[in-house]
């Protein structure tokens, strides 16, 4: 396995280096570069499965190296380092989908944490994709699935396959649509769970319409889960008495809603693409709290609205979830409601949105609390499927419930968990020093992580370790500095900083207090032993 990292600044790049432990985790190879330009031939040439990145940097920021990733190697994972505690990076880190986020200076913990599991995510996805593709060459030899596969090829190809033209009958036309149809979870439900039977039961109604007009083509469009491509030629003019014929047949032969949106005409084949990705973003701007008897969109329905974040409420969740009280957060889902919808608008990207940044929020205060996630989250499936009506429309009072009571059962699992550990918390105590050597760590803080006075781990933490927890963090910091010192070429004040000393001559007066010898004599001895 293979590894960039991309940072400016050279001492951070030797500080990953030395820090991680990438033999344990099968890291072979490893590389470096200053900026993102430099990066991007680098991936392109040596392909590797990690990508540490700086988000400032010269030439190519760490913004738009991750867009490229996603967009040109997006089976990489990608982990952000950066000095920025920065909520606009950290949106744009997620909205790139980076694995983690870690701010400077690195805990070699926290670090290690990091590449062990991207490592074991990167391999529990590669295990996938070696899967599917076994999956995909047993598929094309089965029809109809051979048949959505070739079509979907055809559309995302951008270029004209003859062979395909004429094998399913496209018709010359001057211009060419393509419209996006959804199905979701709870539509696939209504066949008693079977997916294959879904797809040909719709798909048969599709093509009836579209073949006794000779219309166009519909099929499975197997690049993104739960989405029915159907092309259209000629008859621009008709466009939306025919998909608005096909909504509700199917509306009033399964009792289901299955939105279409169409993208805008092209001139060429090779051009459909074009018109798929407009279709797919008319669909995900649909205002999913509208009532309407059919949900075909053929114009944009997206006002211009500001985009919406959950992490702009992270301090204030921070508070309620301090409390330990269910009722700290009913404001906080108000206002956050009332942000979202504004103007009773509410669009189903938008909503994809917050569900995504809601489990990010979810999985680190599991993870902080050290509490098993729910195993509804552990499902492939979209949970707020179940919250949409036969008609379309999202339920959102049932979904805020839904919401209100998971966090008012995470909140009691909160307290069950903290009367078990409360005997064992001055060593969790411990941990939580060791974890943050390199920074200050003051006793209002470790108050507020561990809801408990700061007299009571004053007192606590001398009685069982016998010394303060600001001579014990040295004590640590020292360490971690004579490791550096004898396996390192790090500069001195390099050091410092690494072990959250901005001021190296103090670092260096506290070292010989506490060790008898200078740094420089220190890594002397080391080397000259």
């Amino acid at each position: 396995m293979k590894v960039l990292i991309v940072d400016d600044e050279k001492h951070v790049r030797e500080g990953i280096r030395l820090l991680a432990n990438w033999e344990e985790n099968n890291i072979e190879e490893i590389y470096e570069a200053s900026n993102g330009e430099d990066a991007i031939q680098l991936i392109e040439r040596y392909k590797p499965e990690l990508i540490f990145s700086d988000m400032k940097m010269p030439k190519m920021d760490g913004t738009k190296l991750l867009e490229w990733i996603k967009e040109n190697r997006p089976t990489s994972k990608t982990v952000v380092i950066t000095g920025y505690d920065d909520y606009d990076y950290m949106r744009k880190a997620i909205h790139f989908n980076s694995f983690d986020y870690l701010l400077k200076p690195v805990d070699p913990e926290i670090l290690n944490n990091t590449l062990k599991n991207a490592v074991e995510k990167w391999n529990e996805e590669e295990l996938d994709r070696k899967k599917k593709l076994n999956f995909d060459q047993l598929v094309n030899k089965m029809k109809p699935a051979y048949r959505d596969r070739k079509l979907t090829h055809f559309l995302t190809s951008r270029s004209v396959n003859e062979e395909v033209f004429r094998e399913f009958q496209f018709y010359l036309a001057s211009e060419y649509r393509v419209a996006v149809m959804s199905l979701t979870e709870k539509t696939i439900e209504q066949f008693n769970k079977d997916r294959e039977l879904a797809y040909f039961s719709i798909l048969n109604i599709i093509s009836e319409a579209l073949n006794e007009k000779r219309a166009g083509i519909a099929f499975r469009y197997l690049a993104n889960k739960g989405e029915i491509a159907i092309i259209l030629w000629n008859k621009a003019e008709d466009v939306d008495r025919q998909l608005t014929e096909i909504y509700q047949k199917i509306r009033a032969t399964f009792n289901i809603s299955c939105p279409i949106a169409v993208g805008g005409p092209v001139s060429e084949l090779a051009k459909l693409m074009d018109s798929y990705e407009l279709g797919k973003e008319q669909l995900l701007s649909m205002n999913v709290l509208e009532k309407r008897e059919t949900r075909v969109y053929i114009k944009p329905v997206l006002p211009k609205l500001e985009w919406k974040s959950l992490m702009k409420h992270n301090t204030a969740i921070k508070m309620a979830m301090q409390t330990g009280e269910i009722g700290a957060f009913t404001d906080i889902i108000q206002q956050i409601e009332n942000e979202f919808t504004e103007n009773g608008f509410l669009s189903w990207k938008q909503l994809l949105h917050f569900e995504k940044e809601y489990r990010i929020v979810g999985e680190r205060w599991y993870k902080h609390f050290q509490i098993p996630l729910p195993s509804a989250w552990d499902s492939d499936s979209n949970r707020m499927d179940a919250f949409f009506e036969p008609e379309g429309s999202f339920l959102l009072e049932e979904y805020k419930a839904y919401i209100t009571r998971e966090i008012a059962v995470f909140l009691k699992k909160v307290k069950r968990a903290a009367s078990s550990k409360e005997s064992s918390i001055i060593y969790e105590i411990e941990k939580y020093v060791i974890a943050n050597f390199n920074r200050d760590v003051k006793l209002q803080e470790l108050s507020e992580q561990f809801y408990i006075s700061r007299e009571y781990i004053s007192r606590k933490f001398k009685k069982e370790f016998h010394v303060t927890i600001t001579d014990y963090l040295t004590k640590i910091r020292v360490e971690k500095a004579k490791s550096l010192l004898a396996n390192s070429s790090l500069k001195i004040y390099e050091i410092a900083n690494l072990i959250g000393y901005q001021d190296d001559k103090y670092f260096r007066k506290l070292f010989k207090k506490t060790v008898g010898v200078t740094p420089n004599e220190y890594r002397d001895s080391k080397i000259s032993g």
